[in-house]
């Protein structure tokens, strides 16, 4: 785990622990991310992670199977934009509380 600001922009002014993973892109770049969260929508996992020293989500398809995890990228636009839409309302919902 990592600790660093939790990069929401809502000026907490206090840091938290973060659970970390390190992703590995098309271009095989090696990016530490802190994992926002796992959520479901429609029956999939999703998950929701920030690259450290960078404000973009990166939101795939989650699959946990025993002790192993697969990411998938989400190629089809419309369901993107479910999981966008989905991963931004919990999030507006944990920043009114």
């Amino acid at each position: 785990m990592s600790e660093k600001q939790c990069g929401c922009g809502c000026e907490h002014g206090e840091e938290m622990e973060l659970e970390t993973m390190h992703l590995t892109l098309d271009d095989d770049t090696e990016v530490e991310c802190a994992i926002l969260g796992v959520f479901e929508v429609e029956g999939k996992e999703y998950i929701a992670l920030l690259p450290m020293e960078q404000e973009e989500v990166y939101l795939y398809q989650y699959k946990e199977e025993g002790e192993e995890i697969s990411l998938e990228v989400i190629e089809d636009d419309e369901e993107f934009e479910k999981v966008s839409s989905a991963f931004y309302d919990l999030y507006e919902e944990d920043e009114q509380e």
